[in-house]
């Protein structure tokens, strides 16, 4: 059921496309702002608020990539999802690098990105998991439900899928957490390209806690990564 948790941002340059997916989501209930070009989509976000935001990677005048870093200057919370004709590895992980949750490539169902909203929407923090306690790592403070990490009154605002993966390894510090069991949890998958998105994002992890030398996501070779908190 949608709630009012529904406002999308559909930035497509390809007129058909664009019309097919808005008329699509429209009829299931969704809230969509259509934009054909990425200054025009930069504008709309700037402007108003949204809770997902679908980017093609080809546009013109602003490529997918760079609205995707704008918007995340602004915001870093709000689930970006690219369409893309692209299938080369470095431009996925180009695409994580730059900020957004995850990808789905053309041609694509309308079903499949169906599903894919509503996963994203559902698990949307600041709404469905407010009762979720701050809890503390090291000299950090987490706070799964804002997207935070604090530290000495500094704080960092995570994306959703960072905070998913700390999360995790947070519930499951005492052991070793498998990659396989990281990737389903989050991503659903565990196939190879996945695997080389969740390394990009706990390497974003450990470079926000790198203040506090207690607090290591360790790898164990060819099995997975602890969390790890001395003291």
């Amino acid at each position: 059921m949608i709630t009012d948790n529904n406002r999308i941002l559909l930035v497509e340059d390809d007129p058909s496309l664009g019309f097919v997916i808005k008329d699509n989501l429209s009829l299931k209930g969704y809230d969509v702002t259509l934009c054909k070009d990425g200054e025009e989509g930069e504008r709309s976000f700037l402007n108003h608020h949204y809770n997902l935001c679908i980017f093609d990677v080809m546009l013109p005048k602003k490529d997918g990539f760079s609205l995707a870093q704008s918007v995340r200057k602004s915001n870093a919370t709000v689930p970006i999802l690219f369409l893309t004709a692209k299938s080369m590895m470095e431009d996925k992980l180009e695409g994580y690098r730059t900020g957004a949750d995850d990808y789905i490539t053309k041609p694509f169902s309308l079903d499949e990105l169906l599903c894919k909203i509503e996963v994203f929407l559902r698990r949307s923090p600041r709404i469905h998991l407010g009762h979720e306690k701050i809890v503390p790592l090291g000299k950090y403070e987490f706070d799964f439900a804002n997207l935070t990490l604090k530290q000495n009154g500094v704080e960092k605002t995570l994306t959703q899928k960072e905070a998913e993966v700390l999360k995790l390894l947070y519930h499951n510090r005492e052991r070793v957490l498998k990659r396989e069991e990281i990737l389903k949890h989050v991503w659903g998958d565990d196939d190879y390209f996945m695997g080389r998105s969740m390394d990009v994002f706990i390497s974003k992890l450990r470079k926000y806690l790198k203040e506090d030398a207690s607090v290591q996501i360790v790898n164990y070779h060819g099995v997975g990564f602890k969390l790890e908190v001395a003291g």
